[in-house]
């Protein structure tokens, strides 16, 4: 419950903002009791991290790894994470793009582990896509690195257009963007 109302916090009011004292008042409990689980203010925001990343594998990841193929995979991944923005799991859209435009240029445990995240999830899109040219699904030509990105761009763009607008139009540009950009990466069989 704790994580749960400092991952809302650090979206809507930033990471850097998010105390022990402003936690503790938003959950019910005194400074000492929460600083007894924490001891830090970076403890409670790497904490707040890890169980972020615990939702976003169950929510975006787990659910995508059950597909037959890379290429469903892929889709999944892009589906699970429009889903998980759409939802409004965290007031102020995703927490990693959130948190990461916050810290980035502040260097220190937080800002390594946000960027470890963003690492991984690129990392994650690449190697589905390499996963799809090895099935022959993709053309083998595409740059797998430079399609994660692009994939990546639309959902960047469409959490932060999301926040703004609280319409379901820019979640449903990003499918039509990534589903246009996966039409052109798709192996053609031959006429």
């Amino acid at each position: 419950m704790i994580l749960d109302e400092a991952a809302r916090l650090a979206t809507v009011e930033g990471i850097g903002g998010l105390s022990i004292a402003r936690l503790a008042g938003a959950v019910g409990m005194s400074k000492s009791g929460l600083f007894g689980h924490f001891g830090s203010k970076e403890e409670l925001q790497l904490a707040t991290v890890e169980k972020v990343d615990s939702l976003f594998a169950a929510q975006v990841i787990e659910p995508a790894s059950t597909a037959p193929t890379a290429l469903q995979r892929l889709r999944l991944l892009v589906d699970g994470y429009l889903r998980y923005v759409e939802v409004d799991t965290f007031p102020g859209g995703c927490f990693f793009a959130s948190v990461l435009a916050e810290v980035d240029m502040q260097p220190g445990a937080v800002r390594d582990r946000l960027v470890l995240f963003l690492a991984d999830w690129l990392g994650r899109l690449e190697s589905t896509v390499r996963d799809a040219q090895a099935e022959g699904a993709i053309d083998p030509q595409e740059d797998a690195g430079q399609l994660a990105f692009e994939v990546e761009a639309a959902l960047f763009l469409a959490n932060a257009q999301y926040v703004v607008t609280r319409t379901a139009e820019p979640i449903e540009r990003a499918r039509r963007a990534i589903d246009r950009r996966l039409a052109t990466a798709v192996t053609r069989a031959p006429s």
